[in-house]
This record gives C-alpha cells, sequence and structure tokens, in this order.
C-alpha cells in the first residue's frame, strides 16, 4: 500500500515498485491524501484565466490519477480529499485516524510513503510521511478508536514501513528533467537532499516497467508541462528514473541487518502478502 500526497506522486515516485509487484501478482493498494486542487494546469497558475478552478482541477487529476493507476496495476484508489498544499494544516488526529481506518480495512503487509524531508521539502509530503507513519502505530492499537471504513474496526499490523530514499543519482536525472527543485515555505527556500548510499536500506530493479511507468506519468495531462522534458533525457537518466527505485526501511517485523535488500516482501514471502 502506497500512501502519498498528490496525484501523480504515485507514477513519480514509487511507479516502477508498484507496476512490478502488480506484475507480480501482489494487490497493490494507493490512498492518496489529496486531489491536487491548488495545482497549476498545464503550466497556468490558479489565477490564470486558462486556470479552471480547484474543484474543476481536483475532478480532472483525480481523473488522471484513477487513470495512471490502472496502467500500473493498482488494484484500488482512495482518497482522503483533504486540500491540497494544506495538509500540513490539517487536523492531525483526523487525519491519522483516516488513514488508521484504510490500514486497517486492506491489512497491507509493506507501506510506502514519503521520507521525512519530504523529498524536496514540500509540507505535504513531509505531513503524509508523519500521518502515515502516526497511523501505522494506531491502526495496531486495539484502543486507537476511528471512524470504521466499510465497518471494519479490528487492529491491523504492517509488518514493513519503507520511506522513499532517492540517492543522488536519481536527484540529478530529476533535476535534468525538471530544473532544480525547490520548495519555498515560510520564506525559506528548501531543496533536494540525497540520501546518502549508506542509508539506503532496498533497492528494486524496475528496469522492465520503465515505459510502463513513462505511460502513467503521461495520463497526468493536466501536468504535461512539467513532464515534458522527460521526453529528452538521456537513457542513463531514464535508467536512474525508472530503472531502479530506493527506499529507506524504517522498521520491519520480520528482518533486519544491513544487508541491502532487493524486495519489499523481504522475510516475509509472498505467501504472507495480500494476493
Amino acid at each position: 500500500m502506497a500512501v502519498l500526497a498528490h496525484p501523480d506522486d504515485e507514477s513519480l515516485g514509487v511507479g516502477g515498485t508498484l507496476a512490478k509487484y502488480a506484475f507480480e501478482g501482489v494487490d497493490v493498494f494507493l490512498l492518496t491524501a489529496t486531489r491536487g486542487d491548488r495545482g497549476r494546469y498545464r503550466g497556468h497558475r490558479p489565477d490564470d484565466d486558462q486556470h479552471p478552478g480547484p474543484i474543476a482541477l481536483a475532478n480532472i487529476r483525480e481523473t488522471e490519477l484513477r487513470a495512471a493507476a490502472s496502467v500500473l496495476g493498482v488494484r484500488e484508489v482512495s482518497m482522503l480529499d483533504y486540500r491540497d498544499q494544506h495538509l500540513d494544516q490539517t487536523d492531525p488526529g483526523a487525519a491519522i485516524a483516516g488513514v488508521a481506518g484504510h490500514l486497517r480495512r486492506v491489512h497491507p503487509d509493506v507501506v510506502v510513503t514519503f521520507g521525512p524531508d519530504g523529498a524536496y521539502g514540500h509540507p505535504d509530503h513531509i505531513a503524509i510521511s508523519q500521518i502515515t507513519t502516526a497511523a501505522i502505530v494506531a491502526a495496531a492499537d486495539p484502543a486507537f478508536a476511528c471512524d470504521p471504513v466499510e465497518g471494519v474496526v479490528r487492529p491491523h499490523s504492517v509488518s514493513k514501513l519503507y520511506y522513499i530514499a532517492w540517492p543522488e543519482s536519481t536527484w540529478a536525472a530529476y533535476q535534468a528533467a525538471f530544473r532544480k527543485l525547490l520548495s519555498t515555505v515560510d520564506g525559506v527556500e528548501r531543496q533536494a537532499t540525497a540520501w546518502p548510499d549508506w542509508a539506503i536500506t532496498t533497492v528494486i530493479d524496475t528496469r522492465r516497467f520503465w515505459s510502463t511507468v513513462w505511460r502513467a506519468i503521461s495520463c497526468h495531462e493536466s501536468q504535461v508541462s512539467a513532464y515534458e522534458r522527460l521526453k529528452d533525457l538521456s537513457p542513463e537518466h531514464h535508467e536512474a528514473l525508472w530503472g531502479w527505485q530506493f527506499f529507506y526501511r524504517v522498521f520491519s517485523t520480520v528482518n533486519g541487518g544491513r544487508a541491502r535488500e532487493t524486495d519489499l516482501f523481504e522475510g516475509i514471502g509472498r505467501q504472507g502478502a495480500n494476493r
């Protein structure tokens, strides 16, 4: 189960991983916190006359998200429907309960989300990392009460939690495609900081799925101006972006140690995965 902040996070962030496991028969679920309603539309800012407005954009981006998820083989997409760019300002208790409810309903063995750095300091990315991490603890606690999702109230313990952990090679490819990635928050400029190689616990080989990822990204047509340069990337940058995906194992109840993993289900076995 991937728990992410915006439509397109699933394709740009973990698309190769989602496609790989879906292809191998694992039931893959996606929970997205916002519908991207405050983003640009084909390069037009929200105050531009050619922007359709937040409500229309939210509907457009949800449709694009579901199309991209279908390309990746995701079994189910769920939305929390929080306001884009305001996730860090929402009631944390309610947000944690919302994610915990889906965890109890889906019973995932493995959860992936953004790291505490939010990739490049994006407040929504940081917020969903914190919310998801707390929700995993809450979902396993019999004393934690949350509104049942489809009547499911039983606690559930996730076996493994991973944060997205992009190394220097991945960031170099992104910078080549998007220019320097920045997030200005409270007047302070934030930028991407690569994870050191020694801190990366898990590397997934997704080379055979890079074309699937590109098709999924292309579903996000409202954001196409931002992705246009991806078409002209060199082969080595394409491989850096889509050929390998990198994670930090936050915790695992089934394995440990410093040997680098090549499978998110290491220690679980596919017979223990949702099928």
